[in-house]
């Protein structure tokens, strides 16, 4: 099951560019890309570097600010190995009203 969590205001996200957000003990960035709102794990698996502070291309990737390795926005996959089954999670997102808000599964319960 998804719990959606609030995480910000539509307009607080600059077009082309990503913003951290803290939630449930995980660093989730946020970018804005052609209107849409996409969600990754903030830190990238090489050094954890803050991939919400990277440069975002034309076509969707963010290249990580440290050692400049590139990560789908969409569904964060490493492009700059296409073989590698390296990726970052991606998280489902939603806008109720003026919110912006990140989808997180929740565990199962037993």
């Amino acid at each position: 099951m998804i719990t959606y969590h609030t995480i910000a205001k539509i307009g607080s996200i600059p077009e082309g560019e990503g913003r951290a957000f803290h939630v449930e003990g995980l660093m989730i960035a946020v970018f804005l890309k052609e209107g849409q709102y996409t969600a990754i794990n903030d830190f990238c698996p090489h050094q954890g570097a803050p991939l919400s502070t990277g440069y975002v291309d034309e076509q969707g990737a963010v290249t990580c600010p440290w050692h400049a390795w590139r990560f789908c926005i969409k569904e964060g996959t490493w492009l700059d190995n296409p073989k590698s089954k390296l990726q970052v999670p991606v998280y489902p997102v939603r806008i109720e009203g003026d919110e912006i808000q990140v989808g997180l599964e929740l565990e199962k319960q037993e």
